[in-house]
């Protein structure tokens, strides 16, 4: 019987790697995406959808037993003003109920289980305090943003899909995000600390976040919530220092003020200055192992 997984979000990083990931394990892939896309892959198919417009390929869906959803504006990405927030909110929440809205139309559809990214900023910013999956969320933008995510996606629950949403800390790849653009500054000798440099980063090895979707995807005892992150979380000043280390590079480490972050990037500083030390206890708990436990193993294997 042949396994196939729908994937959102598919040009994005972790979607990427995913995908490839998938058909190095047996899988026949549909990707969703927005631009029209051709594949070199026989078992990689792309399909069209339009969150904003609310229209989507049924097609895509066609023998696909789980769809992992990726899909979402990037957080990062541009200041948030009124309308980004909204953008950014709006991608998350009403692109699930598009791909709910299309299962209900089609009683005869083979979808069991959906796994779905959400991320550490359900949290924010916590201090030192480790973050549980038992926690309530921040009282903010990204607190509700995730709250209003994780909703959609449990909706599934009263279509009789098993649904699991995945709190992911930083992704660090050397093909691009943070983990590039931190390398880019550290490069040059221009490695900055932003604000204290004492805030807590969740952060997880891409091949260890790809692992987890998976993971999650083919354990049907994996339901609800757990944080994506390695079990090892470090402070920004220290996360800076290993791969300062890694590359070995001499590192020139001053600290920006919190004052400034904000009067630059607005609420968006929160990225950087927000402590969030979360536990990997649930997941592993569960069953799943990570190859990059500690920062040090992930910045090796990133930089080499």
């Amino acid at each position: 019987m042949t396994k196939r997984v729908l994937v959102t979000g598919a040009s994005g990083l972790v979607g990427r790697t995913l995908m490839k990931a998938l058909v190095t394990h047996g899988y026949e892939v549909h990707g969703l995406s927005r631009q029209q896309r051709d594949s070199d892959t026989p078992a990689i198919r792309f399909y069209r959808w339009d969150v904003t417009g609310g229209t989507l390929d049924a097609d895509c869906l066609e023998g696909v037993t789980a769809i992992i959803h990726l899909a979402g504006e990037p957080i990062g990405a541009l200041p948030w003003s009124n309308k980004r927030k909204r953008i950014i909110r709006e991608s998350r929440t009403q692109s699930i109920a598009l791909l709910y809205d299309a299962l209900r139309r089609n009683p005869s559809h083979e979808v069991r289980t959906v796994i779905s990214a959400s991320a550490t900023g359900y949290y924010n910013h916590r201090g030192d305090e480790w973050m549980t999956e038992d926690k309530p969320p921040a009282n903010d933008f990204l607190g509700g943003t995730c709250v209003a995510w994780e909703r959609g996606v449990s909706a599934g629950k009263d279509m009789g899909l098993r649904t699991v949403s995945l709190r992911s800390g930083l992704v660090l790849s050397a093909d691009g995000g943070i983990y590039r653009q931190l390398t880019n500054i550290v490069d040059k000798g221009l490695g900055v600390v932003p604000g204290s440099g004492r805030q807590w980063v969740p952060w997880i090895h891409i091949e260890d976040a790809v692992k987890m979707y998976c993971f999650a995807m083919e354990h049907s005892g994996i339901s609800g919530v757990y944080n994506m992150v390695a079990p090892d979380p470090v402070i920004f000043s220290q996360l800076i220092r290993v791969i300062a280390a890694e590359r070995r590079k001499p590192l020139w480490l001053p600290k920006v003020p919190a004052v400034l972050l904000k009067a630059v990037l607005g609420q968006m500083s929160e990225l950087l200055l927000s402590s969030t030390r979360a536990s990997a206890d649930k997941i592993r708990n569960a069953g799943f192992k990570f190859k990059y436990p500690s920062i040090g193993d992930a910045a090796k294997a990133l930089t080499h």
